[in-house]
């Protein structure tokens, strides 16, 4: 069974650090593109980040230069690193998985509970 399971959020000031994880089990996760989304309360789901199966990495513009995907193949998991948050990344986030970034989320139907990261002092 292809699962992805995501963890590690939690509560974290303006300005601190966080790094989630994306473990997946039932595929081997170095042959795929894994990205990162995430969902804050009424708003629509947004893609944050993508790391390919040949390692380039890609981020949304909110993002970029604060975030850091990679992966340790030996674990069968991806991470993101979030420096200097802010309130506005405060969502839950998510991991999917795909061939290619440029598809990622798009056929992607086995979403899991998400880790929630909240930014507030």
């Amino acid at each position: 069974q292809v699962q992805l399971v995501e963890s590690g959020g939690g509560l974290v000031q303006p300005g601190g650090s966080l790094r989630i994880s994306c473990a997946a089990s039932g595929f081997t996760l170095e042959h795929y593109a894994i990205g990162w989304f995430r969902q804050a309360p009424g708003k629509e789901r947004e893609a944050v980040s993508c790391i390919s199966s040949s390692d380039d990495t890609y981020y949304a513009d909110s993002v970029k230069g604060r975030f850091t995907t990679s992966r340790d193949n030996a674990k069968n998991t991806v991470y993101l690193q979030m420096n200097s948050l802010k309130p506005e990344d405060t969502a839950v986030y998510y991991c999917a998985a795909d061939e290619l970034c440029e598809r990622i989320g798009v056929y992607f139907n086995s979403w899991g509970q998400g880790t929630q990261v909240t930014v507030s002092s």
